[in-house]
């Protein structure tokens, strides 16, 4: 499998329960390096078993994209105009290209609005993943989880080149 085969196409409300699957799956997957056990726990909102009720509410101000597999949902991308906020590829196929489509799709949304700049902000685990893909490190800051616990993560950027316009 490899990027090619799958689509990408607007997340439905039907898929939250599967985004959250994916969500806790991806957080369950990364090795306690850059975040205690605790605080791992906590950004997969203490969660063992789906529950799209935060995507629910989410999707009323985020645009949610999935990344799709036959009928399968493997992977989402949520952003706001020229914010990606979340990004998650379920463990099973990550490595395939799925995660760079994601964000290569919202910076194409964010060039067909006029928009030159785009941010993120990287846990310490995806800093590496979004310099590859041509963002910049900005700052280290803290990232306030819905429990209150606080972890670092990378502010990024990335510029955008816009077609020129016709005259």
């Amino acid at each position: 499998m490899s990027a090619n085969e799958i689509s990408l196409r607007p997340a439905q409300e039907t898929d939250a329960w599967v985004l959250s699957a994916i969500h806790i799956a991806a957080i369950k997957a990364l090795p306690a390096t850059f975040y205690t056990q605790k605080e791992l726990l906590a950004w997969r909102n203490y969660r063992d078993k789906p529950d799209g009720s935060n995507i629910l509410k989410s999707m009323k101000a985020e645009s949610f994209w999935v990344a799709v597999e036959g009928d399968v949902v493997i992977g989402f991308a949520s952003f706001i105009v020229d914010e990606l906020i979340g990004l998650y590829v379920h463990p099973k196929y990550q490595g395939k290209g799925i995660g760079r489509a994601l964000v290569q799709h919202f910076c194409d949304k964010a060039t067909e609005q006029g928009i030159d700049k785009v941010i993120t902000t990287a846990s310490l685990y995806a800093e590496g993943f979004y310099l590859r893909l041509g963002f910049t490190a900005i700052q280290k800051a803290p990232h306030y989880l819905r429990s209150g616990i606080v972890v670092p993560v990378t502010k990024m950027s990335k510029t955008l080149a816009l077609a020129p316009k016709s005259i």
